[in-house]
C-alpha cells in the first residue's frame, strides 16, 4: 500500500504533481537538486492554493492540510518514499542514474514510476536495480487539472505493481489508462497527427495559425493545436514527435516539422517562455 509520495524535479509537470498529491492527503516530498528551483515551486504552489482559496474552490482548512503534507528537500537522502516519481529531463542517463541512486536508500518494495513522455519506459527499467517495480505513471499538464493519466507496464514489471499505481491514482480522482510499453504510450501516440497536420497547414498552405485553433475549438476541442503546443513546450512537444517518428522506423507521416524545429532553436517554447505560436507575459521566474 502506498501512503507516502517523493516527487523528484520541482518543474511545471513535478511541482503539479506534488501539490496534487498533498491535496488529496498523501505525505509528499518534493525534491530537486537547485534549492532556487524548489523555492520558485514552493512560492508557485502556494501561489495557486491561494488563488483557489479565492475562488472558494478549496476552504483555508483545505490549504492548510495541503500545505501540511508538502515538504521541500534538496537533499537526495531525504527521498525515502513507498513511491518515489520521477519528472526530471528527457534524458535516459539522468532518469536511470537518479532512480539507482535511490534505490540504495530506499526499501525493496520501494515503487519507481517514470512521468516520460517520449522515453521507452522498457529501457529505463531495464538499467535499474530490480526493474520489477518499474512502471511508467504518465500525467498530462497542468497535473492538478487534467484527469486522465497513463499507467504504462514493461515486460519486467510485476502486476502488484500496477495494481498499487492504479488503486492510487483512482483514490486522489484520476481516470487511470493502462497500455504496455510503446512509442508514444496511446495519447501521445494518437495526438501526432493532430499537431502535424496543422504544422503542415501553415508550412505549406500559409493558413494562419489563429485560424487553425479557433476551427478546432469551433469543432468541440478546447484547445487548438497551437496553443495546446504552447501549453504543453514546443520543445517536449517536438521531443515526443522527433522519439516517436525514430522508435516507429521514420514513417513520413510523422515527419518532425521544420516549423516546430525553428521555434524549439529559437527557444520560443511557448508559455513558460513568454513566446511561443503566440505571444505571453513573461513569466516571474523560471517554472519550466
Amino acid at each position: 500500500m502506498i501512503e507516502n509520495v517523493c516527487v523528484c524535479g520541482a518543474g511545471t509537470m513535478g511541482s503539479g504533481i506534488a501539490q496534487l498529491m498533498a491535496s488529496k492527503g498523501v505525505s509528499t516530498i518534493l525534491y530537486d537538486v537547485s534549492s532556487d528551483k524548489l523555492a520558485n515551486s514552493r512560492s508557485t504552489i502556494l501561489t495557486n492554493l491561494r488563488a483557489l482559496v479565492d475562488k472558494q474552490k478549496i476552504s483555508i482548512e483545505q490549504e492548510r492540510e495541503t500545505i501540511a503534507h508538502l515538504q521541500f528537500k534538496t537533499d537526495i537522502n531525504d527521498c525515502i518514499a513507498d513511491l518515489i516519481i520521477e519528472a526530471v529531463i528527457e534524458d535516459l542517463p539522468v532518469k536511470t542514474g537518479l532512480f539507482n541512486q535511490l534505490a540504495e536508500i530506499n526499501h525493496a518494495e520501494t515503487i519507481f514510476a517514470t512521468n516520460t513522455s517520449s522515453l521507452s519506459v522498457t529501457s529505463i527499467a531495464a538499467a535499474v536495480q530490480h526493474p520489477q517495480r518499474v512502471a511508467g505513471l504518465h500525467f498530462f499538464n497542468p497535473a492538478t487539472i487534467m484527469k486522465l493519466v497513463e499507467l504504462v507496464s514493461t515486460r519486467f514489471t510485476e502486476q502488484s505493481v500496477i495494481d498499487q499505481l492504479a488503486v492510487l491514482m483512482k483514490n486522489i480522482g484520476k481516470s487511470v489508462v493502462t497500455c504496455k510499453d510503446s512509442p508514444g504510450f496511446i495519447v501521445n501516440r494518437v495526438a501526432r497527427p493532430f499537431y502535424l497536420e496543422a504544422l503542415y497547414l501553415v508550412e505549406n498552405f500559409k493558413v494562419p495559425v489563429a485560424d487553425i485553433d479557433i476551427l478546432m475549438r469551433s469543432a468541440g476541442f478546447r484547445m487548438g493545436p497551437f496553443e495546446l503546443m504552447d501549453l504543453i513546450g514546443n520543445d517536449i512537444n517536438f521531443a515526443v514527435t522527433d522519439s516517436i517518428y525514430n522508435a516507429l522506423g521514420k514513417p513520413a507521416r510523422l515527419t518532425p516539422s521544420a516549423l516546430q524545429q525553428k521555434k524549439v532553436n529559437e527557444a520560443s517554447l511557448g508559455i513558460k517562455t513568454g513566446k511561443g505560436y503566440y505571444d505571453y507575459p513573461r513569466p516571474s521566474s523560471d517554472n519550466s
